[in-house]
């Protein structure tokens, strides 16, 4: 900076007007922006200069000398400050890495520290003493210094050309390492604590800095050291909530591949050479200032707090001090709620992820979607120049309803492992899943591309899936045998349940399916008036209440297999050869029956609301789809008994619940009644499992889109009524007592239930 303004003094007499030296000034000063965007300080004084210069140039009788001038004074007072800033830093630093070590037991017999740092933050990066290196310099003049170690700081070497300097011109006592030799250093017992600058501080004390200090901050976190950041207020932007939203600049691929101009790496191989990398506040002991220590409470950084307090920022317009601390309150604990900005920046800093859609360099031209339609959470397509994917986060609540429902996070813990699962033996319906987050509760897996699309949209359109039958059996099938005790030994399914407790999820199952629609509650709406009476009959009905508080019953104490828990036609993507099964979320061990029926109570519901679309589209332009809606209903249950059945004779022996020595083998005659009485059960559990399904979703709390799209409110009751009253009649009618006692009652076999589906739907 000071040969600039050397240069800009003598220039001064050379521009023919206050003007055209305003001009050079300020493209001079945004050029220098651009040498680090990520440093929010070297901005801030860029941009005061400006307004230095601004004002010169807009005074009366303004000279291009005149403007010079008050640019340079500006410069120079500015350095001043910069000088006495960082060593009041220094101070406030060294205080609190002696205070830390002390308490941690560290440091010298003589209570002097041993000290590391990354990349350069001394008199070379700023006006003359430092930040990070000006705190080690204050410990040193404080005779508290026992030794100091710079990283090397690849791949551009700021540490050991330029802090190796300062080290050594210093003559303090000194050490370069290899930026991969900084997690030994510290197993050796060799480092007290670590302090380090900052381009960027922002409001949950997420930090960025040189690529490598995350690293060196999860470090400390595994050894108990002590890691500080060094920065002053101007660093400090508590505008940007969390550090996904800091914009991290990629520097050329050349100083990875190439040594003194040389190419050392391999042709055609890809780099990523991300300039800086996020420390997350949650592993930074303290943030140093030159107005002192951010404070903390609960732990939780008060960035906003303080810099309100010190006059250098104020809330959002309608928004108070309180409530702006508060938004950032989870993200210092890890999770922070992405956006369709945001989010392209979580991919882009992570490899595995941000190869499946572009170079880091073009991440500006990548495209976010958010295209979660469903109750629960958010879903993120994101495309780039080499692909896409698709990113599922959860919020601590439940969308539909807002921060007064809230819910727990460890569902995306479940769904990834769910997804695991059901790869293993069902692969081919399954997408991938790249990265599982548990600190942000996300998921990043396969995008399913057009011509794919969630097969509830495809039914409403007037669409069928030949194959959907045969791949709803396999999966069905597979997910269900291969997790129950038919398959396993009881040791590992009761550690699997275990594992897939799901309490409030199930607890929300247990709340919108088996409890609400049969009472008064705030959460159930249906279409009014036309359905007022039938929905007082409902909730007036006891045969009902008995018939759901005994599925309620199966539901809490019958786990029987690893269940999908919300396997619906909004949680199945298709085109005319593929089906995909997404969204286990809701994965707990329960009754087989349970998913068996949600997959066929939603295709019912399609069926029931075919009469309210051909109302606009013509009578009769739905009836190939009706008839392949009841196929595809009878060939699904068929199908998966078939394929059950097969696993069962395959496999069964090696499980506990139907052990060979009791069951004897395969096609003789002792397995062969085991399997009928189970199949019967699962049957007469299954219909009333469909009942109940259906009426949630015409009474409770999230309906289905094939009724709720239907115009017209008196075509849409009409199918409503119908579908309702079948409903009832499942949940019912449909009570067995298994085997003996023709389960299913009234429906002795799919085909019969097919036939009173068209039967009523014809009333």
């Amino acid at each position: 900076m000071a040969v600039e303004l050397h240069t800009l003094k003598a220039a001064g007499a050379a521009f023919g007007s206050a003007q055209e030296a305003l001009d050079f000034i300020n493209k001079t000063l945004d050029f220098l922006v651009t040498s680090r965007p990520t440093a929010v300080n070297l901005a801030d004084a860029c941009n005061r200069l400006k307004a230095v210069a601004a004002a010169a140039a807009g005074a009366a009788g303004a000279s291009a000398v005149g403007v010079c001038g008050a640019v340079i004074e500006a410069a120079e007072a500015y350095l001043a400050d910069d000088i006495a800033s960082n060593k009041a830093m220094g101070a406030f630093g060294a205080a609190a890495l002696l205070a830390a070590v002390k308490a941690r037991g560290r440091g010298t017999a003589g209570g002097k520290v041993r000290v590391l740092t990354h990349c350069n933050t001394g008199s070379l990066a700023t006006a003359g003493y430092g930040t990070a290196l000006g705190v080690i310099r204050a410990l040193n003049e404080q005779g508290k210094l026992e030794h100091a170690f710079c990283t090397e700081t690849r791949p551009y070497n700021q540490g050991a050309r330029l802090t190796a300097f300062e080290l050594a011109h210093d003559k303090l006592p000194s050490t370069l390492i290899c930026d991969s030799a900084a997690a030994a250093l510290m197993g050796a017992g060799q480092v007290d604590a670590v302090v380090v600058g900052a381009d960027r501080v922002v409001a949950n004390g997420d930090t960025a800095n040189k690529i490598g200090t995350n690293a060196l901050a999860i470090a400390c976190g595994h050894f108990g050291i002590p890691f500080f950041i060094a920065a002053p207020t101007t660093t400090i932007d508590p505008d940007l909530p969390t550090g996904e939203h800091i914009v991290i600049e990629q520097r050329c691929h050349t100083e990875v591949t190439h040594h003194k101009g040389e190419r050392v790496a391999a042709h055609g191989v890809e780099v990523w050479n991300p300039s800086f990398d996020v420390a997350p506040g949650g592993l930074i002991e303290g943030i140093i200032t030159e107005k002192g220590m951010v404070p903390k409470k609960d732990g939780a950084y008060q960035i906003r707090s303080f810099m309100f307090k010190l006059g250098l920022w104020q809330p959002p317009t309608g928004q108070s001090l309180e409530d702006a601390e508060k938004s950032t309150l989870e993200a210092q604990h890890g999770f922070r709620a992405l956006d369709c900005d945001s989010i392209k920046h979580y991919v882009a800093a992570r490899p595995p992820l941000q190869q499946r859609v572009g170079p880091p360099a073009s991440v500006e031209t990548w495209t976010v979607r958010e295209v979660g339609d469903g109750n629960i959470n958010f879903v993120f397509i994101v495309e780039g120049p080499a692909g896409a994917l698709a990113l599922k986060q959860a919020l601590p609540y439940v969308r539909c309803v807002g921060e007064s429902w809230p819910l727990t996070q460890d569902r995306v813990r479940i769904e990834t492992e769910a997804l695991a699962e059901q790869a293993a033996v069902c692969p081919q319906h399954v997408p991938a899943v790249y990265l599982y987050d548990k600190a942000m509760c996300l998921i990043a897996m396969r995008y399913l591309a057009p011509p794919f699309l969630i097969l509830r949209r495809g039914l409403i359109a007037g669409a069928t899936y030949p194959h959907l039958s045969s791949h709803l059996s396999a999966f069905l099938a597979a997910s269900l045998f291969h997790t129950s005790a038919i398959k396993l030994d009881t040791t590992a399914f009761r550690q699997k349940q275990a594992q897939y407790a799901n309490d409030e999820m199930c607890r929300l199952t247990e709340q919108v399916i088996f409890t609400e629609p049969y009472i008064t509650a705030d959460n159930n709406h249906w279409t009014s008036p036309q359905l007022d009476a039938d929905v007082a009959d409902l909730q007036s009905d006891v045969a009902a209440k008995v018939a759901i508080s005994r599925l309620k019953a199966a539901f809490v104490g019958r786990p029987q297999a690893l269940l999908h828990g919300d396997l619906h036609t909004g949680s199945i993507m298709v085109t005319e050869q593929e089906t995909q099964v997404i969204d286990p979320e809701f994965a707990f061990y329960g009754p087989m029956a349970f998913d068996v029926a949600k997959i066929l109570a939603n295709l019912l519901l399609c069926y029931f609301s075919l009469d309210g679309h051909e109302a606009a589209a013509g009578a009769g332009s739905r009836q190939a789809q009706r008839e392949w809606l009841l196929a595809t209903i009878r060939d699904t249950w068929s199908g998966f008994v078939a394929a059950f059945a097969a696993l069962w004779d395959a496999h069964g022996g090696q499980g506990d619940l139907y052990p060979e020595a009791l069951a004897g083998p395969a096609g003789g005659a002792v397995l062969a009644a085991l399997q009928a009485d189970f199949f019967a059960q699962l049957w007469g559990e299954t219909v009333q499992f469909m009942g109940a399904f259906v009426i949630r979703r015409l009474v409770g709390i999230a309906h289905v889109a094939d009724m709720d799209s239907i115009e017209d409110a008196d075509a849409r009751a009409a199918c409503e009524r119908r579908a309702l009253r079948f409903g009832r009649q499942l949940l019912v009618e449909g009570s067995g007592g298994g085997a003996a006692a023709g389960a299913g009652a009234g429906f002795a076999s799919m085909e019969a239930l097919a036939a009173a589906a068209a039967a009523a739907r014809s009333s």
